[in-house]
């Protein structure tokens, strides 16, 4: 019995003495070795490697936007010590509230995933920073990419701009892989091709220890996931045809549009919206007073007004009822009218502009010489429902489709409009005189107007205006084109015959309103066309398509608050169909053109064509344009 009672206690001392040596080790590992084992053990984290987005290439193979190096600096939570804040903020020059915030929502996500708190660090901020990375732990300086945009031009709002992705769009766009804080188009091409120009993600995978420290690659890298750059657009724009078109509307000082098109297929060889601003404001880190000033201005620069801004176009659309009343064969080209200046319906007197007359005239010299009252007849013999039905052929009253995200429809009125405007019975066929001259209550966009324009000179082969044709796949370098709609109006080449000599007429003959938009060498199309507008001088239209047998171009020109069409915006439109049919000038002959331009500008504006319209009161008190977000209001009815 005592042998057994004596090896159970020497049984015992043995376990106890084994867990003892046992729990020492284990103190002294955890107390006095800590620091050095933690520098030796290490474990895997994975930081994703953002793909550069996909280039821009205009038509002649230019690239007018690409990416150029951008610092970052991230923060895993788990690893950034709370001690070491007010120094990181310190180095970054920025508050600490702010950082401390970023800091909250990058925890709040994740505190395994490494978040941006800045974008764009400078070579200071990127030397002061990798100089104390060590003392650092879960801090991370990544160079990834933002915009390079063109030295040309601006296309502020054709390009549009990127944006953080937020906490709210990360419901829907986390399973297509993205994070916060990732780039995300936001307005314009960069919206509209987000899934093509964005590309694919990659992973770095590093060793660090449990301080945060980097150890080096995970097996050497061998796991790591390259990024897939993505896939570059193709443009249809011109990138000289667009630098014209900007610096010409914006030396005008006034707000407008500006559109040219291809009359072949369609795609946009320049567009621009005045005012505009530098997109560079929001290129990696938002300058926030310049943001403000774009927000807050009462000009609106981040209104595009070639796409979303519906004015009435004045005497640019009287070629949509000529041609109805020549397709349903209620006028013949030889049908004429005597103008003595004046017209009469109802109780109302009614004059061309500037109560000029203009004798015998028909269609042909209607649309030359834009007579208004014989645009009164026609649509009293027309009606209001055929002459809507010929104005939705062209595109009016409905959106274009253009790839670019915000257009509007403008307004095209019809009876069942009027009548659920006024009620049934409650409108007179005086409602019609205005329309008839493209005032009243039709609105339209300047990108409708130069489709419309487009559409005349090709003779009625309507195509979806777009600014991309295609893109080429990276992964496989195989160009992808890019189909859009196209369709044929059922209108006659007589009728089109008709107008189209009608619109030359316009240009070069010398009772024409357009004659600033003359071409030497090209023959052009084009039509004048005056909004009226209560609250300050009239919007200016002018639309065109050169040369006349075989169209190039067609543009529309829009200069808000500036007058006449035929004195401001026709020599716009002149430029850039010289610029696009006959290439760029050289110095000399650039200041010939401007000494020939300021001596035609004297001449015209002693021409009695280009007198000012006599303002009568309106037909209807239903006015309203420009139709867009600015709420300025209508025109009277009568103009050029």
């Amino acid at each position: 019995m005592d042998k057994i009672q004596r090896g159970l206690n020497l049984t015992t001392i043995l376990i106890a003495s084994v867990f003892g040596l046992l729990f020492g080790r284990l103190a002294w590992l955890q107390i006095v070795e800590h620091d050095a084992i933690g520098s030796r053990s290490s474990s895997v984290r994975r930081i994703w490697v953002q793909a550069p987005r996909g280039h821009f290439i205009d038509r002649k193979g230019v690239t007018v936007l690409e990416n150029r190096a951008l610092y970052t600096l991230k923060i895993i939570p788990s690893e950034l010590r709370e001690s070491t804040i007010p120094y990181l903020a310190y180095l970054l020059e920025m508050p600490e509230e702010e950082l401390r915030e970023k800091i909250d929502d990058a925890r709040a996500y994740s505190r395994f995933a490494a978040s941006t708190v800045y974008r764009d660090l400078n070579e200071f901020a990127v030397a002061r920073i990798s100089e104390n990375l060590w003392q650092l732990p879960g801090v991370i300086i990544e160079i990834e990419d933002k915009r390079k945009y063109s030295d040309q031009f601006r296309g502020t709002h054709l390009f549009g701009y990127l944006r953080n992705v937020n906490r709210a769009q990360l419901d829907t766009l986390a399973e297509k892989g993205y994070t916060p804080n990732d780039k995300i188009g936001f307005s314009g091409i960069e919206r509209s091709y987000e899934e093509e120009l964005r590309g694919d993600k990659g992973a770095r995978f590093e060793l660090v220890t449990p301080l945060g420290m980097l150890v080096g690659k995970y097996n050497d890298g061998k796991n790591d996931i390259q990024p897939v750059k993505g896939n570059d657009l193709y443009l249809t724009i011109d990138a000289g045809l667009q630098q014209l078109a900007e610096n010409l509307l914006r030396d005008t000082g006034h707000s407008g549009a500006v559109v040219a098109i291809d009359p072949s297929d369609g795609g946009i060889l320049a567009m621009c919206s005045e005012p505009d601003f530098d997109l560079d404001i929001l290129n990696g880190t938002t300058r926030r007073k310049e943001w403000a000033d774009i927000v807050l201005s009462p000009d609106k620069p981040l209104f595009n007004r070639a796409i979303q801004a519906a004015y009435p176009p004045g005497s640019t659309y009287k070629m949509v009822l000529g041609i109805a009343g020549l397709e349903t064969g209620l006028i013949k080209p030889e049908d004429t009218i005597i103008c003595t200046g004046t017209w009469t319906f109802g109780r109302r007197a009614f004059h061309c502009h500037g109560s000029h007359a203009h004798g015998k005239v028909n269609l042909e010299k209607a649309i030359t010489e834009s007579c208004n009252i014989y645009f009164y007849n026609m649509m009293l013999k027309v009606g209001l429902d055929t002459w809507n039905e010929y104005g939705r052929m062209f595109g009016f009253g409905q959106r274009e489709g253009i790839d670019l995200p915000g257009e509007r429809r403008g307004l095209l009125p019809s009876t069942e409009y009027y009548n659920k405007r006024y009620g049934k019975n409650r409108w007179t066929r005086g409602y019609l005189i205005s329309l008839s001259i493209g005032q009243g209550e039709l609105g339209v966009t300047p990108l409708q107007l130069a489709n419309y324009a487009a559409t005349l000179g090709n003779e009625g082969h309507w195509h979806e205006p777009h600014l991309v044709k295609g893109y080429r796949d990276t992964r496989t370098g195989i160009f992808v084109p890019i189909d859009h709609e196209s369709r044929t109006l059922p209108i006659s080449k007589q009728t089109f015959d008709i107008i189209k000599k009608g619109m030359q007429g316009v240009v070069e003959s010398d009772q024409g309103t357009g004659t600033l938009a003359r071409v030497p060498g090209v023959t052009v199309a084009g039509k004048t066309g005056t909004a009226q507008n209560p609250h300050g001088k009239d919007h200016a239209w002018f639309i065109c398509f050169a040369p006349v047998d075989n169209p190039k171009i067609a543009i529309a020109v829009l200069v808000e608050n500036a007058g006449y069409g035929g004195s401001i915006s026709a020599p716009i439109a002149r430029a850039m169909i010289d610029y696009y049919i006959n290439g760029p000038k050289k110095p000399e002959q650039e200041t010939s053109a401007e000494k020939t331009t300021e001596v035609a500008a004297d001449t015209t504006k002693a021409s009695p064509v280009m007198e000012p319209p006599v303002m009568e009161p309106p037909v209807t008190t239903a006015t309203r344009a420009p139709q867009d977000s600015t709420n300025a209001e209508g025109q009277t009815e009568l103009g050029d």
